[in-house]
């Protein structure tokens, strides 16, 4: 069984203004989204900057999500590493705080071979014992997890249920879907190519627009799901040029700005990422005025 279908959204972390974690915003953004119809939370995840969190921190974050969820929706905890050991002990120590699930990202920097990827994902998902999705994004890590790899790890891992797909690249998700039979829980890890993923196979998005739109991105998938591709089709042409001034700058840079203007108060974001160039938010602005938001 699928850890979700639908729209689960790479959920933001707020910040104070002195960089720390604000926490009690952070429960609020968390309500919003359940209550938007999020069908799940994905926490600590590129967009929820877990890049420049400790690992203490990062732990801290999970936890904090789950308690507050309380299995309403389930929480997938981000919690992939280019180091190995980091990553096994932060998939067991957010199984063992209640998360349904973890989400790793290929190990970047190291540009693993495939049969390191290989020994690399069994390894944490054998030590961590919940259901984990892979995440392939190659243009941030530097690596690729191919489509007879994925297949591999599929089929002959316990507990490798899924994956998030960020390539970009549509042959690779369907060369994916052919090799795994299919019976592999596909996620697009891109908001302009949800109904494209959804067309061969897939059962949902991981996704950024889902913070500052969470019923339209789970209406779109549902749409889709219960037959209406049509309708679900013209949902995601009409997202597009959201979509696009969303990643006007790199994530999570433009989706905090939106936020913060929506007076969602998500606080600045940790070095080195800056904040949005005055052009940048222009557009963004124009775009959610577009779609409604503002």
């Amino acid at each position: 069984m699928a850890i979700f279908k639908g729209a689960g959204v790479a959920i933001i972390t707020p910040m104070k203004d002195n960089l720390e974690v604000n926490y009690e915003k952070l429960d609020e953004i968390l309500e919003e989204q359940i209550s938007g119809q999020t069908d799940s939370i994905i926490i600590c995840g590129t967009t929820g900057e877990s890049a420049t969190m400790s690992e203490e921190e990062h732990m801290k974050v999970i936890r904090f999500a789950v308690e507050r969820v309380n299995h309403r929706i389930p929480v997938i905890a981000g919690t992939g590493s280019n180091c190995t050991a980091t990553a096994v002990q932060m998939s067991k120590e957010a199984a063992e705080a209640g998360a349904e699930g973890i989400l790793l990202v290929t190990p970047y920097y190291n540009k693993a071979t495939q049969n390191g990827l290989i020994a690399h994902y069994t390894k944490v998902a054998q030590e961590a014992k919940v259901p984990a999705i892979l995440y392939n994004v190659p243009s941030r890590t530097g690596c690729a997890l191919q489509p007879e790899t994925v297949a591999k790890l599929v089929k002959d891992t316990e507990y490798i249920v899924g994956i998030k797909e960020a390539s970009g690249d549509i042959s690779t998700v369907a060369k994916i879907m052919h090799l795994c039979d299919g019976k592999i829980d596909m996620y697009s890890g891109n908001d302009d190519q949800v109904v494209p993923l959804l067309s061969l196979g897939g059962i949902g998005v991981i996704s950024v627009l889902s913070n500052i739109s969470p019923t339209y991105v789970h209406d779109m998938v549902y749409k889709y799901l219960s037959g209406d591709i049509e309708g679900s089709r013209e949902m995601q042409l009409k997202a597009l040029p959201l979509c696009d001034a969303l990643f006007c700058e790199v994530n999570p840079i433009p989706v905090k700005a939106a936020m913060n203007l929506l007076g969602k108060e998500c606080g600045p974001l940790r070095a080195p990422l800056t904040e949005i160039e005055p052009q940048h938010e222009a557009v963004l602005k124009k775009a959610m005025q577009e779609f409604g938001l503002l």
